[in-house]
């Protein structure tokens, strides 16, 4: 029951907004369920007008046990008298009339409880797909403002499991356990109406079995909830799995590792079996469960039956209305099960809700458009999980001025980088952009000053043009075409099958890698932000294509402030300052060349790389 109450606080801010189409659905369903019991009337009513006139008045009658059941028996004659000439009864001549009324009674009582049934299955769905529509673009927009440590903790299987496989727990529960949870408890409440009404000893002996049905129903579905909790988990990680192995194709493939994945995929799924079948046995026991009780409650009412000499035509009706609480109450036992795939979705997603972003725009963020002054850091510390990645950093970067960063993998260079977009706030300190602490500027106004281009390389399974849109949305055909021609894309960009509007695959996997770097270039060109941000962005690729990007980076560079972490401290000569990072702190600042002269860290570094005399050619130039 709190399951249930869990589930529909949950759900009701998204049920709310289409209550019309689920007051409806509920409606119909309720008519489902009094429909049903139309069977047992329209049955005993039937069989009772075989029986000849001289043993209908020979049977002894019972007293109604209440003045409602004297309603009902006033109701019942009424009825009865209304339908007489329409139907055929034993010893009068039949006509027309009452031939198609004793051949269309019960397929006009299945039809309506058919159409009914149908429009009450529609409305439930309508509702649920709607509701499941919502559900996950509320997630996918939760999941867009949390802060980039979110997602440095969490996989990407994790992810599509909330998004996919928890939504969708909950779209089954409403779609059919709620449309069940409706129509099955009014089909046994009107059809049990209808017993109490024919025969109450009978009903009441009926009545004695329900508990042996709902002791092992409930038991089961505790066993259900634990198969169903495990199976979240393990379909995560095979979610994971499935994610890592092939965007990694390349590497499995070049280190033989597909026997070891295989290994991996089948050690998962062999738990998956496992937990399946826990899953399969608490579930499908139900059925048989509750079929080997009502057999044997009904053999015992057969009993009773013949014991009292009850009349024909009520105990049809009888046992008709027996046969109909049989399915309904087969349905109510499965409902556990989607309740409890459903609570654990639901208690999931809450989670996700729950979580808040640990780097939040202020109330009355300061509006920020142009980029005229310097980007300051003041004596600012950032720590992963209380381990200081960077420690008392101060740096002012003037308008127009190019920022080398140096340093050893693992000296704060990409934490650097995190911090100017806001990704992460200082642990201590602050950094200003025209004196403005980037805290309390407005973070889309922030990150409209900047462009980065990185040499992890992330394009979109969409066209060359779209690609080079993301970098502005609005932007123009001759405005794209224009950041193509300035990064050196055009010419192989009209090369492709369709020019601008060719799809480049996921990832842009169907360019060259130093085709992905001219399109995300032309992304940044399209952006025009005043500052620019390049995170190794020719670390990754070939000599010939290191020239052609380069290139395009010279020309982004021009009249913009650029910050440039680079591993090959070559690309950096020409900027206009360089900082060296080593643990979290800054160790030296200078030119290029006066770095190299000092021997110091730097010139560790460019030693390692040939830019020193004895090791490069390039030293010769650089005396």
């Amino acid at each position: 029951m709190n399951d249930w109450r869990g589930i529909f606080r949950f759900g009701w801010p998204y049920l709310k907004r289409y209550r019309g189409r689920l007051i409806t659905g509920i409606l119909l369903g309720f008519l489902f369920g009094v429909s049903n019991a139309t069977f047992v009337w329209a049955t005993r009513t039937l069989f009772d007008r075989l029986t000849p006139a001289e043993q209908r008045a020979a049977a002894p009658t019972k007293a109604p046990i209440s003045s409602l059941g004297r309603h009902l028996k006033e109701w019942q004659h009424t009825a009865e008298a209304a339908f007489d000439p329409l139907l055929p009864r034993q010893g009068r001549p039949l006509d027309a009339l009452q031939i198609a009324g004793g051949m269309l009674l019960l397929p006009l009582l299945v039809f309506v409880r058919g159409s009914v049934g149908y429009l009450n299955s529609y409305c439930m769905s309508w509702v649920s797909e709607r509701v499941i529509k919502d559900l996950r673009l509320d997630l996918l927009l939760k999941l867009n403002s949390l802060s980039m440590d979110f997602f440095n903790r969490t996989t990407v299987g994790e992810l599509l499991g909330r998004i996919n496989g928890d939504t969708s727990a909950l779209y089954r529960c409403m779609s059919l356990g709620f449309s069940d949870l409706v129509k099955e408890p009014i089909t046994v409440l009107s059809v049990g109406t209808g017993l109490l009404f024919i025969d109450w000893q009978l009903t009441l002996l009926s009545v004695m079995f329900v508990p042996f049905i709902i002791i092992p129903i409930r038991v089961l579905s505790r066993k259900t909830r634990k198969a169903v909790h495990s199976s979240v988990q393990v379909g995560v990680s095979q979610d994971s799995l499935v994610v890592e192995v092939y965007t990694s194709m390349r590497i499995v493939k070049a280190f033989c590792l597909e026997t070891f994945q295989m290994e991996r995929f089948r050690a998962i799924y062999q738990r998956l079996v496992h937990i399946g079948m826990k899953s399969v046995q608490a579930k499908e026991l139900i059925n048989p469960i509750i079929e080997v009780i009502s057999v044997l409650g009904l053999g015992v009412v057969v009993i009773f039956i013949f014991y009292t000499h009850r009349t024909i035509p009520n105990m049809v009706g009888f046992l008709t209305g027996i046969v109909l609480l049989y399915t309904p109450i087969k349905k109510l036992g499965g409902i556990p099960v989607y309740l409890q795939q459903a609570a654990i979705g639901a208690e999931r997603l809450i989670s996700i809700f729950n979580q808040q972003p640990t780097v939040r725009e202020k109330a009355g963020a300061v509006r920020l458009k142009t980029f005229s002054h310097e980007l300051a850091f003041e004596h600012v510390t950032f720590a992963y999980h209380a381990r200081p990645v960077l420690m008392d950093f101060n740096l002012r970067i003037p308008r127009g001025f190019r920022l080398g960063v140096a340093g050893e993998s693992g000296s704060g260079k990409s934490t650097l980088l995190n911090l100017i977009f806001r990704f992460h706030d200082p642990t201590d300190g602050t950094i200003r952009v025209d004196g403005h602490d980037l805290r309390d500027i407005r973070v889309g106004d922030l990150r409209n000053l900047l462009a980065l281009v990185s040499q992890d390389i992330v394009l979109f399974d969409q066209t060359v043009a779209e690609n080079i849109a993301h970098g502005r949305p609005g932007a123009t055909a001759a405005e794209i075409e224009a950041a193509a021609k300035a990064s050196y894309a055009h010419e192989f960009i009209m090369r492709l099958p369709k020019g601008y509007q060719t799809r480049i695959g996921e990832a842009g996997k169907l360019l060259s890698g130093g085709q992905r770097q001219r399109i995300s270039i032309a992304r940044a060109f399209v952006r025009n932000a005043p500052i620019l941000v390049l995170d190794e962005p020719t670390g990754n690729l070939d000599s010939n294509a290191e020239a052609e990007v380069q290139a395009a980076i010279d020309r982004l560079a021009e009249d913009r402030t650029v910050i440039c972490v680079a591993h090959r401290l070559s690309t950096l000569a020409a900027t206009d300052g360089v900082i060296v990072l080593s643990e979290g702190r800054l160790i030296e600042q200078g030119h290029f060349k006066e770095l190299l002269r000092r021997d110091g860290v730097f010139a560790g570094l460019a030693r390692k790389q040939g830019i020193l005399p004895g090791v490069h050619p390039i030293a010769s130039r650089l005396k």
